[in-house]
């Protein structure tokens, strides 16, 4: 006779959904940004040949796989099983992925608050994050952008436009 009974934890497609398609999207804008944005093309070209980072929830994704192929920055889809990643981003679970993704925490709040885990050397994770940030300003308007990062860059008025327009062009597109 069983005294406790098992419960098993709701699925929450919705936010698991929201999670995915935000990784994905986001994976691909990397891509785009590195061959847009000089700053971040930098960040990369300052990482090793074969470097490689995944972010994702624990304790079973989604996940988001970017790394350089041949010299370009490539967006290597949401399985991190059998890939040598130098750098892995782990999101305690998908609440707090959740909260992340919709800018209610910032990165930085996120990682005082213990819901991000870094799994690498911290000079990758910092550059990688730096990326992020950048990855992030192109992609939203600049109220949410200011929850998201920490600082929000004073760029010029044609860096952000034609920065922004690129790096959307190059996600959707997918060159």
């Amino acid at each position: 006779m069983e005294l406790v009974r098992d419960v098993q934890a709701g699925k929450k497609p919705f936010k698991r959904a929201y999670v995915g398609i935000f990784l994905w999207f986001t994976g691909k804008a990397v891509q785009a940004a590195a061959r847009s944005d000089e700053q971040v093309k930098r960040e990369f070209d300052a990482l090793p040949d074969d470097f490689a980072f995944s972010m994702g929830c624990l304790p079973n994704g989604p996940w988001m796989v970017v790394g350089k192929e041949e010299g370009a920055v490539k967006y290597l889809g949401g399985n991190p099983e059998g890939r040598h990643q130098h750098l892995r981003l782990k999101i305690k679970n998908l609440e707090a992925a959740f909260l992340i993704l919709t800018f209610q925490e910032s990165t930085a709040m996120a990682t005082v608050r213990n819901r991000i885990i870094t799994d690498g050397e911290l000079p990758h994770a910092l550059a990688v994050m730096r990326v992020l940030d950048i990855v992030e300003v192109y992609l939203l308007p600049r109220r949410i952008a200011k929850l998201a990062v920490k600082r929000y860059p004073r760029w010029p008025l044609k860096r952000k436009l034609f920065g922004r327009f690129a790096v959307y062009t190059r996600t959707l597109l997918g060159f």
